[in-house]
């Protein structure tokens, strides 16, 4: 037995991982990099079929909380260089043989390819609230997420719309539940968890690093569909080298306000990881959608003019 919970799993996981290893897991069918190792390595491919193990167990306590995380098939798969490629044979006659220009299409149709790292990326952030839900003791917040979210499934069929709504919810409650401290604590502890790779998972030297700037991380989640277009309008009351406030546009925002309230949590999550850890604290409505202000979390002012993290007002 690998372990029991989200956490337990995920350790075991990360405990199998290595900066430098050649192998790597993917979905068999359409090419997924699997929550949660989607950006790890592992040195040998025995090891690299434990963590497949341990990953699958790990989708599987995961659908206890979010039923509509996708069913993957788990390969192991190297990564080999071109310098460390073989040399192609000649045959017989003289003639190299000739290769297949790429790999047949699945069996399964496949989704369109935005879609589909949308929806990862949502079991993605869902994923890490709920594993820092577990860590924290926050049962009751958690009873209250799983509340919503089935109530959402009574009225949904749609497996991508559940998946927004689930976010939704997980924003509405994380405010209602816990004060300002909490929430940002609770933020950071969160994006500390969060995964997302960007690019071609063979080319190392492309995926986004864990602090990445705001700009890469805007397209990023404007890639992936988040929203329509998002982008930093300025750095603002530069203070000893150091930027005081963000403040960032978007527009086309696939989450939907609710009473009043914009759901922030995978912006949040994002931004925060960036440099100067990022606490949204003020948000306001624009001609084309939202602007929204971040504070470093080290400045002392920010805990004061924080309210709602995961979900502000709508001004």
């Amino acid at each position: 037995m690998i372990g029991t919970t989200l956490t337990e799993i995920h350790e075991r996981i990360e405990s199998l991982a290595s900066d430098d290893g050649e192998y790597y897991l993917v979905c068999a069918r359409f090419g997924d990099r699997p929550v949660p190792a989607s950006d790890l390595r592992f040195d040998t491919r025995a090891t690299a079929r434990a963590a497949a193990q341990a990953t699958t167990q790990y989708r599987q306590a995961l659908r206890r909380y979010d039923p509509q995380v996708p069913y993957y098939d788990i390969i192991v798969c190297q990564a080999v260089s071109v310098q460390t490629r073989p040399a192609r044979i000649e045959t017989c006659c003289g003639s190299p043989p000739t290769y297949p220009a790429s790999l047949p299409e699945p069996v399964v149709n496949r989704p369109p390819t935005v879609a589909r790292e949308f929806v990862e990326f949502c079991h993605r952030v869902a994923a890490v609230v709920f594993e820092t839900l577990s860590e924290h003791g926050y049962d009751v917040v958690e009873s209250k997420i799983m509340d919503a979210y089935f109530a959402h499934a009574e009225e949904l069929s749609d497996p991508n719309g559940l998946c927004i709504r689930l976010l939704e919810s997980m924003a509405v409650e994380l405010t209602d539940h816990l004060n300002s401290s909490e929430q940002v604590t609770f933020l950071s502890a969160a994006a500390d968890r969060l995964e997302y790779v960007s690019g071609d998972v063979m080319d190392i030297e492309t995926r986004s690093s864990k602090k990445g700037s705001v700009d890469e991380s805007l397209s990023v989640l404007e890639e992936i569909g988040l929203f329509r277009r998002g982008a930093r309008i300025t750095d603002t009351e530069a203070m000893g080298g150091q930027s005081r406030k963000l403040v960032i546009e978007v527009s086309g925002y696939t989450l939907q306000p609710r009473d009043g309230r914009l759901p922030l949590l995978p912006i949040a999550l994002i931004i925060h990881r960036c440099d100067n850890a990022w606490v949204p604290t003020w948000m306001d409505s624009s001609n084309d959608g939202w602007q929204v202000v971040f504070r470093p979390v080290g400045d002392p002012e920010t805990l004061s003019q924080t309210g709602h993290v995961f979900a502000p007002e709508v001004h």
